[in-house]
Parts: structure tokens; sequence; C-alpha cells
């Protein structure tokens, strides 16, 4: 465990130790300690949201938030307090991640709320099958993102007298006299999982939605070793030049911020973006342009914000751990936590409000899903297992960071990477 790593824990639990000791005044009806991993500003912001809306029914939500853009970092402290026993109430877990847990029996069911409230008839079918396992809801869906938005800064494009590109070959053409200008064409902030992510929209736009899922959801041999697969990456190696050296290792808020400070012509990056547009007053058309990434136009790569509540033998946290499933698909929490967020409500009813990028986002899912372009995110746990994610998500890291990486030996390694192990026995370090 990295010293990095054990500082995060080790705060994690004085944060969780310093919440329960001020907790539940005796008029409330209970509380929630709840793992998750939004700490930007624009995701603070919505959580506060949520927060707020929980306490208007007389319950208290008790923050374990977990630095680290991705989640990785809270998955591994939420392993560690689940492996010592004491695991919370409720935690931020996405995708394939549902199913891993309920599997174990580590976690609640909330059909009886879904019954109740008829999530099937609000839910896009996508979202409810993510979130059951055995025919049982296991996640409280919240809301869902888009992965491949490229954000634009227009001051960029004005002051050089530049048009805005169509395209990477023409974003890397022009790279130099950005440069010369003063701004870096293309920023993400060197984190594995920022690299991972212009990776997965490079497959869709090589390859369109048919290859994406044979080559990175179902793993075939053969598109992972095409000469399509030969073209993404040698188009990372491209995109890799656009980034200064310099940057490594900064959030993705960071990274952001220097398309809004001006300092930057781009970024790929998923809607949550649009959150730190927001939250500092900037405006679309004007301040910002949102298109798809590059070659990705009609397709669409999504990731869903989900909760699971774990097991308690407590009368009164199970109580309360049914109030905040109701809660977090309750309409009016959606479309207030939407509008700090950056993403679209999983509800179908909520999204009459939505302006803009998050306007343009729902119309291409609709899109999407009739043309079946829509895709699950790699990166974000909605297309296969934890293990392999990240297996994937450093060996793309490892090629972007190295200037001698060759495409055609990457290309030839990557079935290896995406090969699950052999051992099928079930338990929480095999996530």
């Amino acid at each position: 465990m990295t010293q990095r790593l054990f500082i995060t824990i080790l705060m994690t639990c004085l944060t969780i130790s310093a919440s329960t000791g001020t907790a539940s005044p005796g008029n409330t009806h209970g509380s929630v300690s709840v793992l998750h991993w939004w700490t930007s500003p624009s995701e603070s912001k919505a959580a506060e949201i949520l927060k707020e809306h929980f306490s208007n029914s007389n319950y208290i939500w008790l923050d374990q938030p977990v630095a680290g853009g991705g989640g990785n970092n809270a998955m591994t402290v939420l392993k560690s307090q689940v492996i010592s026993g004491n695991p919370p109430l409720a935690a931020q877990i996405r995708g394939q991640g549902i199913r891993d847990w309920a599997s174990l029996d580590l976690l609640a069911p909330v059909d009886g709320v879904a019954n109740r409230s008829k999530w099937n008839s609000v839910l896009p079918k996508f979202v409810a099958d993510t979130m059951q396992f055995r025919g049982l809801y296991y996640g409280v869906p919240l809301s869902l993102h888009r992965n491949n938005w490229l954000w634009i800064n227009p001051k960029a494009f004005e002051q050089t007298g530049l048009a805005v590109p169509f395209s990477w070959d023409d974003l890397i053409a022009i790279a130099p006299r950005l440069r010369r200008e003063g701004f870096i064409p293309l920023t993400h902030g060197g984190e594995p999982w920022q690299q991972a992510t212009i990776f997965e929209s490079l497959v869709l736009a090589e390859g369109g939605a048919d290859f994406y899922k044979q080559a990175l959801v179902k793993h075939d041999r053969e598109a992972l070793t095409s000469e399509t697969m030969v073209r993404v990456f040698r188009k990372l190696k491209q995109i890799a030049s656009l980034v200064p050296q310099r940057h490594n290792r900064l959030s993705w808020e960071e990274a952001t911020r220097e398309v809004i400070d001006n300092k930057a012509a781009m970024i790929l990056m998923g809607d949550w973006a649009l959150g730190e547009f927001k939250l500092n007053d900037k405006e679309v058309i004007r301040d910002f342009l949102c298109v798809p990434a590059f070659g990705t136009e009609g397709q669409f790569i999504y990731n869903i914000d989900s909760f699971v509540m774990f097991h308690t033998r407590g009368f009164k946290d199970r109580q309360a751990q049914l109030r905040m499933s109701t809660q977090l698909m309750n309409k009016e929490t959606q479309i207030a936590f939407s509008e700090h967020k950056g993403s679209i409500p999983v509800r179908m009813d909520a999204v009459d409000h939505l302006e803009g990028c998050q306007k343009q986002s729902y119309t291409d899912l609709k899109q999407s899903i009739e043309a079946n372009t829509l895709v699950p995110s790699i990166i974000h746990g909605m297309a296969m297992k934890e293990s392999l994610q990240m297996s994937l998500i450093n060996f793309v890291s490892h090629y972007m960071s190295n200037p001698g990486s060759v495409p055609e030996e990457a290309v030839k390694s990557l079935p290896s990477v995406l090969q699950a192990p052999s051992n099928t026995r079930r338990s929480i370090t095999q996530f």
C-alpha cells in the first residue's frame, strides 16, 4: 500500500470518527454513513444537495468522502472497512461492482422500495438492468453521465485566429500554433483513469459501437489485435504529445480549470466537467463549447452514479437506508443534484428542465439507444470487473507515458491484459 493511499484511508477513518461522534440529535429518525468520492468543488456542492434533501426527512447523512477521481481510492478504503467488519451503511458503487458485492451477500436489496416507487416505469432498461442482481434491485441509481464529451475554450481560437478543429488530425496539425500563442492544445491530468478516458473514446471513434462492444465488453481477441486497434494506439501516441510533460497527476478538476482559466484549448472529459464550468459562472457558447469527442458523433459512452446499502442488523439503520434509497430516486432530488453535477437524471420523467449541454446529452442518449450505439464505460466499471478495469487503465497509462512504446507491440499484449484470472473463487480482493 502506498504512503499516499495509507494517508487517505487514515484521514477517512478520522472523518468517520469525528462525524459519528457528533451525530444524530435525539429528535432525528436516524443516520446513514455514506462513502463516496465526490470531492471536487462542484461535486461537493452536488453532494450537499443530497444531504439537504435527506435531512428534510429528519435523517442525517454522515459524510465519508475519499479524494481521488474515478473512485479507485474510495474502493480501496471501502474494502478495508468491509474486511475489518465496519462497512458504511451506504457506499457509492457502480456498474458491475454492484453485482460483485451482491454476489458475496454483503448488500441488502432495496427491491421493496423499487417496487413501491415503480422504478421500472421511469428508468431506462439498461439502467434498471445495471442496478439488479438475480432479479432484485441492489443498486440505487441517481444520475447518468456521458464520458465522450470534448470541452472547448472558444477564446483560444478567437485569440489565435484558428478555426475550431473537427478531428484529432486537425487538432494535431494546429497544435504548434496553439503552443506558440501560449495555449495547451489538449489538457488532462495525467492520472491513469484520465488517460484511459481518451482511450475509450478513441476506440469508439476508430471502430464504432459494434467494434467497441466486441473489443472492450466481449474481449474478442480478433478485435483486440485488429488493425483498427493499432490505429487507436497510434492516435493515442499522437494525442499524448499534445499534453505538456509537466501534467502529471493533476486532478480532473485542476485540468478542467485550465480550460476555464483560458490556459488550454480543450479537454476530453465526462460531463462532470460541466459542474465545474457552471460553478465558475461560465456559460455555454460564450465561455465554452460542448461537443462529442472527435469521431463519436451519434454515439454515447455512459456511466451511472449509484449507491448500495450494506447489510445491517439494526432496525433503525435499515429504516434509514430505505429512506435514503427513496430520497435518491426522488424526482426533485435528482433534478437539483443534476443541476450541480452536470449529469442528467436517471429518471426519464425528470428531464424537462434540462438545457444546453445537458439537454444535448439527453437527446443524444435517446438517439443512441434507438441506433444501438450506446456503450458502457470501461473506466467507470460499466463494462468490466474492477480488476480487469484497473489492469486496462494501468496498461493504457503506461503506454501513453512511455515515449518508447510501440503501437503494434501494445496491441499484441492487449488480450492478456483483459484475461480474467483462472481462480473463480469469489472474494473482495478479486474485484
